[in-house]
């Protein structure tokens, strides 16, 4: 009697496969009703992303205060009160420069539109107008962020529902600057042993990462937004401090903000000017554009902004169709610190791990869930910071 060995079907290269494709199916199907589920709570997910963000771009501050001798509640509450006081001055001197022309804004970039609509379709090249008032409605969806039936802003453009959002900011921002170590080692208390030394790698590389990436952009949107104008006053193009600040806006918005500006800036020097002053607008606007990318933001971003071009575009999009603009400014930065939580997971491995390693992750996870991180965190981390700098030195902006 012969026996006759029967192959298991999911053994075999296209069972393999299935088997990959149907966790991948579930991982997508997962991270949908994820991503559905914080965009029905997009009143506390904003707020609380927004937050974070602010408060990784403060902390080194109050971390500072606190190693001068001030007590942890008066650098808390300084470093707080300061970055309210600047964004309120910021926002306000938006609103006065925007909303106040924003009618004049609009007639002119429309006037503009419709000079360079009507030159491309009497020009040499054929273009079916279909085509141009497809790119027009893109561009205004894009800007009034009716997109993606989500409409993060729409939802958000109610006073009630905004200044609930914008308060809810500020508490959340006042605690993570006052208990954010323990609640950071609140979190730790899932991991254990070498997981425990890779979460306060990726927690650490994470915090920098969004940090950095808020001060580089702020920076490169101050820089942008300063010389962009003085071209536009030394050329006499109206509106020259609203579309400054749009130029400072747009530059939180990588790959396209900064052009999309520069756009609106060469319309109404067009009205306003004429064709050569709109050239020499769009010129400046080029030149300005190449002096960041090529000088500029290596020395503020450094490593910060260490993904490729291409994921940027990706999350760019992604971000712009389920929150709008709010969407395409936070997609950036949160690619950016997820790309840099994986590296640092995966930095070493459980067996490069020693037993020191992880006795000083229990010490330092121990203090911070008594608050006592903040007095000695410049010296408790004396070889982190050389040995993040040491190893990516050099590593572009293609990793």
């Amino acid at each position: 009697m012969q026996t006759q060995n029967r192959v298991n079907p999911w053994q075999d290269g296209l069972g393999r496969v299935s088997t990959r494709a149907g966790q991948l199916l579930m991982l997508l199907a997962l991270t949908a009703v994820l991503i559905y589920g914080l965009i029905q709570v997009r009143l506390v997910v904003i707020p609380l992303l927004l937050a974070l963000i602010l408060a990784a771009a403060i902390a080194p501050l109050v971390n500072w205060l606190r190693r001068k001798g001030w007590p942890s509640a008066a650098a808390t509450g300084f470093s707080f009160l300061l970055l309210l006081l600047a964004l309120g001055g910021l926002v306000t001197a938006i609103v006065f420069a925007v909303i106040g022309q924003a009618g004049e804004l609009a007639r002119s970039a429309t006037e503009g539109f419709d000079q360079v609509y009507a030159f491309i379709r009497t020009g040499p090249i054929p273009v079916d107008d279909q085509q141009i008032q497809q790119a027009r409605d893109a561009v205004l969806d894009f800007v009034t962020s009716s997109t993606a039936g989500a409409g993060v802003v729409t939802g958000l453009s109610a006073a009630g529902t905004f200044i609930t959002g914008a308060l809810l900011m500020a508490v959340i921002l006042f605690f993570f600057l006052k208990d954010g170590e323990r609640i950071w080692a609140f979190t730790l208390r899932a991991f254990k042993g070498t997981r425990l030394v890779k979460a306060r790698r990726v927690g650490h590389d994470s915090l920098a990462v969004l940090g950095g990436y808020v001060r580089g952009t702020a920076i490169v949107a101050i820089v942008d937004a300063f010389f962009i104008g003085l071209a536009l006053v030394v050329l006499g193009v109206p509106l020259a401090l609203p579309l400054a600040a749009i130029v400072f806006i747009g530059a939180f918005i990588p790959l396209v903000g900064a052009t999309l500006a520069g756009v609106l800036a060469a319309l109404v020097a067009l009205v306003a000017n004429g064709p050569v002053t709109a050239l020499i607008v769009i010129i400046v606007v080029i030149v300005v554009n190449q002096l960041e990318g090529n000088f500029l933001q290596p020395v503020v971003m450094g490593r910060t902004l260490s993904v490729h071009a291409l994921v940027i575009l990706l999350a760019l999009t992604a971000g712009t169709i389920l929150a709008g603009i709010i969407g395409a400014i936070l997609s950036v930065p949160l690619a950016a610190v997820i790309w840099a939580a994986i590296k640092a997971w995966n930095e070493k491995t459980d067996a490069q791990i020693t037993a020191e390693d992880v006795s000083r992750a229990e010490q330092e996870t121990s203090r911070d869930a008594h608050g006592q991180l903040s007095a000695a965190a410049a010296t408790d981390h004396p070889s982190r910071e050389p040995a993040v700098s040491e190893s990516r030195a050099g590593q572009g902006t293609e990793e």
